[in-house]
C-alpha cells in the first residue's frame, strides 16, 4: 500500500481543492444524473468564490488525501453553525469524503474519515452525523461499517432534482445531557 498523507487545505490550495471537488463529485454522481443538473451543480458548489467562503468558515476544516504528491480525495468537516442543518454544538457534521474512483478500496477514505473523528474527539464532540445519497450503497456500507446508524432522511437538491439522503449518526461520547 502507498502512503498516503493526510493535510490540511488551505487558501492557497483553493484551485486544486476546485479540481479534486469537481472531479470526485462528477466521477461519483454523473451516471446517475442528467449533464445539466451536473454542470449547473458544479459550478454553483465548486466555484472560487464559494470554496473560498467555506476554506474562510472557522468553524469548518478541509483535508486533502494526497499519494505521491497527487491529491486524490478531500474531507470536508463542519461544527457550529456551519453545519449544514443540525446546529448542535454538540455535534460534528462529516459534509463530504470523496475519493477518485481509481483509488477507493485502498484506504483513503477511511483515513479521510479518521482525520474527522479525531478532530470531533479534539473539540469534545458528543457525536458525528452525516447524510448520504440513498443510493449510494458503497458509501452506505462504509459509514456502517464505521458505527454509523440511520436516524432520519433528508432531501438533497441536485439542480432541479430533488434527491433523498439518509442521515447516519456515531455517537462518540455517553454524556448525559441534564
Amino acid at each position: 500500500m502507498e502512503n498516503i498523507l493526510i493535510k490540511k487545505v488551505t487558501l492557497n490550495n483553493i484551485n486544486q481543492l476546485q479540481e479534486i471537488g469537481r472531479r470526485t463529485f462528477h466521477e461519483t454522481f454523473s451516471s446517475t444524473n442528467t449533464e445539466e443538473n451536473m454542470t449547473n451543480y458544479l459550478e454553483e458548489k465548486f466555484s472560487i468564490e464559494k470554496l473560498t467562503t467555506e476554506l474562510s468558515n472557522s468553524d469548518s476544516l478541509l483535508y486533502f488525501a494526497i499519494i505521491n504528491d497527487d491529491i486524490i480525495g478531500y474531507l470536508k468537516i463542519n461544527w457550529g453553525q456551519a453545519q449544514t442543518e443540525i446546529k448542535d454544538e454538540q455535534g460534528l457534521e462529516i459534509e463530504r469524503i470523496y475519493v477518485l474512483q481509481k483509488f477507493q478500496g485502498k484506504y483513503a477514505g477511511q483515513l479521510l474519515y479518521e482525520k474527522a473523528i479525531e478532530k470531533a474527539k479534539q473539540k469534545n464532540i458528543d457525536y458525528v452525523w452525516l447524510g448520504v445519497w440513498e443510493e449510494n450503497p458503497k458509501a452506505i456500507a462504509f459509514y456502517k461499517k464505521n458505527g454509523f446508524i440511520e436516524f432520519d432522511k433528508h432531501i438533497f437538491k441536485l439542480g432541479n432534482d430533488e434527491q433523498t439522503d439518509i442521515m447516519m449518526k456515531l455517537q462518540l461520547t455517553n454524556k448525559n445531557k441534564s
